[in-house]
């Protein structure tokens, strides 16, 4: 629906309003709008821009060190392995050497690759996996401590028992 259509739609008492925004287009810078008055100001600020919290926890320093240098040498491989290809099609004299090093570089790369999960394994390790609280291991630590509480505090009452009790003590006076 064009503008003069929803005039007229207006126009003739329906009572009809549009959800639209109304299009401002870019003034040219010169000639003055608004015959010389000065443009008008938006009439909401947008912007450019949302921070949203991340999804997942950020990776630790270490395995990030190792997926970065794993991505750059994973990198340098996929292009060894173009030009060596390329340089088989144009039958030049340095394919031969190119295909030698892009199969040592598919070897380095795979070392990256497991450099990366035995650097996260040894994170992991050393530094524990952040468990959750619904975690089943959680809960049966919580069982087990609750009944080593009861058993303590069950033998304490014998205890304080058997030494008011007195039988079988001899009194000091």
């Amino acid at each position: 629906m064009g503008t003069a259509e929803r005039q007229e739609s207006l126009e003739d008492g329906g009572a009809a309003r549009s959800t639209e925004r109304p299009r401002r287009e870019a003034p040219d810078h010169d000639i003055p709008s608004d015959g010389g008055m000065r443009a008008e100001q938006p009439e909401y600020y947008r912007p450019l821009w949302i921070e949203e919290p991340a999804r997942r926890r950020r990776l630790p320093d270490p395995v990030r060190t190792a997926a970065v240098r794993a991505v750059i040498i994973i990198a340098v491989t996929l292009m060894q392995a173009t030009v060596a290809f390329l340089c088989t099609m144009a039958g030049s004299w340095l394919a031969f050497p190119m295909v030698i090093s892009s199969v040592v570089s598919t070897v380095v790369a795979t070392w990256g690759a497991l450099d990366v999960w035995v650097t996260r394994q040894m994170w992991n390790q050393r530094n524990g996996v952040i468990s959750e609280p619904s975690s089943t291991a959680r809960a049966l630590r919580r069982e087990r401590r609750r009944a080593q509480r009861q058993a303590r505090t069950a033998e304490r009452a014998q205890e304080r028992t058997a030494r008011k009790g007195g039988a079988g003590q001899v009194a000091h006076s």
